[in-house]
């Protein structure tokens, strides 16, 4: 099928006489133009130019319901017949509250706000001032937000790493603080030695431990079996805190996100995108004395739009329906999400084209290598980016939609019907690969 993105390519021409660069976020940019759409519905969306897409990406991650949901739907619009914001309480708070604490192990209290990069400066605070010591341990290839303390080590070159034994902190932005690299440690994810003589080399200084429980950001790269477990122990020996970044696998990997999943509790943890059904809202949660420390321990904490009613409609009927039979339809998703791996793996064996798809059902990612086993980011250095590029290229074209760094979103309303049409699209694309 060819397809027209004439309207989309003039809305962008447009665009960049008024926005910067013509999009609202960088990464939204990507061949052949980027796309403007008009609507959606369940799975699908549909462009300017009346092309339909099987979509996952799903607004990069938080539409976990897929697109105008009922259920949110209609929590938006009792919520839109309210003031949009109080900067003051209402009961929503407390109701998708106590939600996310029946559902997350970790969450003895709650905080909200905005945005995921927000939310992982709260944690940085919080458990800078629990502990009185200064220094974060991150791994490569996690990304945790593109503020400058946070912003290290994410997607760097692999000229830029340095030994892997002790690897080099490396900012990301031009403009980015240089000292912003002083209260920073970066390790190999998935590797216990090192991450044990890093945290002993920096015994009392060392606040906690943060990471991504599935390294999403970086090609869905999952945990060696009992890592999670051993990097608590090894922080909470040293002193040091365990916090999770579940931005993305908090309730989407499973109800209670990875750490219910993993049975591995942290000491706080960050969630975003699917908590949220798609509005704008991002959520802390920790230990009680940990949180509380924004009341009774002098640590600053603000937001006009923290707890507004419109967010947390949307969440409050988001997770009311992701709880629905003990999370029946997160456990959809990601069987469905399985469905689709497989066929794709299949098709690349066919085809030989040398193929691995990582992550699990609901999170995934495609990667054009060779390699075998891919446990860090460093493995992931050796995939083939212009192949991808290629796969994603003609993928548009025949209808289907992924996240511009080969990542695979699932929704709970992702149907046999979408799998089969998309696994047929995808053998087109082989076929011309």
């Amino acid at each position: 099928m060819i397809r027209s993105w004439d309207r989309s390519r003039a809305l962008y021409e447009r665009a960049c006489h008024s926005l910067t660069g013509g999009v609202s976020s960088p990464v939204r940019t990507k061949a052949p133009v980027p796309l403007y759409f008009t609507n959606g519905q369940g799975a699908r969306l549909i462009d300017v130019d009346g092309n339909e897409y099987i979509d996952y990406q799903l607004a990069w991650g938080p539409n976990i319901l897929g697109y105008n949901h009922p259920r949110m739907v209609e929590a938006m619009r009792i919520q839109a017949e309210r003031p949009y914001s109080y900067g003051a309480q209402h009961e929503l708070e407390i109701t998708v509250a106590e939600r996310v604490q029946a559902y997350v192990p970790c969450a003895e209290r709650v905080a909200f706000t905005s945005s995921g990069s927000e939310a992982v400066q709260l944690v940085q605070r919080l458990v800078r001032a629990f502990t009185k010591r200064p220094m974060i341990l991150k791994f490569e290839g996690h990304y945790h937000g593109w503020m400058d303390s946070v912003l290290h080590s994410h997607h760097p070159q692999a000229e830029e790493t340095g030994p892997r034994e002790r690897p080099n902190v490396v900012t990301e932005s031009v403009g980015q603080v240089p000292n912003s690299i002083e209260n920073v440690i970066v390790a190999p994810w998935n590797d216990l030695d090192i991450l044990e003589r890093l945290l002993a080399e920096h015994s009392d200084t060392v606040a906690a431990v943060i990471m991504e429980p599935v390294l999403c950001n970086s090609g869905c790269l999952m945990p060696k079996p009992g890592y999670l477990q051993a990097a608590k122990d090894l922080a909470h020996r040293h002193g040091a805190l365990l916090v999770f970044d579940e931005v993305i696998t908090g309730f989407r990997m499973a109800l209670g996100g990875a750490q219910s999943h993993y049975g591995v509790i942290p000491d706080c943890a960050s969630f975003g995108k699917a908590v949220g059904g798609g509005l704008p809202l991002s959520v802390v949660g920790g230990r009680k004395e940990i949180m509380e420390q924004m009341f009774t321990g002098g640590v600053v904490f603000g937001g006009s739009y923290n707890g507004n009613p419109i967010s947390l409609g949307g969440a409050n009927a988001a997770l009311e329906e992701l709880s629905r039979d003990n999370g029946a339809a997160i456990k959809r998703a990601n069987c469905t999400g399985e469905k689709l791996r497989s066929g794709l793996l299949q098709l690349a064996q066919q085809h030989k084209v040398p193929l691995q798809v990582t992550g699990y059902g609901a999170a995934m990612c495609v990667h054009f290598t060779s390699k075998t086993d891919l446990v860090d980011y460093r493995d992931t250095l050796a995939d083939d980016s212009e192949r991808l590029q290629r796969f994603l290229y003609l993928a548009m074209e025949e209808g289907v939609i992924l996240v511009p760094d080969g990542r695979i979103y699932l929704s709970t309303v992702h149907d046999d019907r979408d799998i089969e049409e998309t696994l047929a699209a995808f053998a087109r694309v082989f076929a011309k690969l």
